[in-house]
């Protein structure tokens, strides 16, 4: 439970950091002088529940009963459901079929990209635990 709410404080955190530049980067580049109330509120909001969920979700890969079909399986359904109802929510996807099949389409595409990183990364860090156990 503490790990949970602790990876729930820092995604809240991240997803309002990743909201301000968003918006400072919208002001700074497209010229507008006046943002919209409501909007920004409704962007806000689906960031930082968007970064809520993006740290808490891996902790299904730290449930070693489950093998690691399992996590990544569990892992994604949560993520896409999570993600899709949030972004058709607040209009990040418009709601068509067509925007819908691209956008499941790269997010397939970039949860692979960041999986497989990950996983290559954590093998990599194993490999070098399991080199230095073997010296002593």
């Amino acid at each position: 439970m503490k790990t949970f709410l602790y990876r729930s404080i820092i995604g809240i955190f991240f997803g309002a950091f990743l909201a301000v530049i968003m918006t400072n980067s919208v002001v700074l580049f497209s010229g507008k002088e006046m943002l919209d109330g409501q909007l920004f509120l409704k962007n806000s909001l689906g960031s930082i529940f968007c970064g809520w969920f993006f740290t808490v979700t891996p902790l299904f890969f730290e449930n070693t009963s489950l093998r690691l079909s399992q996590q990544t399986a569990l892992h994604f359904v949560s993520v896409v459901i999570l993600y899709f109802i949030l972004a058709f929510g607040i209009e990040w996807v418009p709601f068509t079929v067509k925007s819908f099949l691209l956008a499941f389409g790269l997010f397939i595409v970039s949860y692979s990209v960041f999986w497989t990183s990950f996983y290559l990364y954590f093998r990599k860090q194993a490999k070098k635990l399991n080199e230095e156990l073997q010296e002593l």
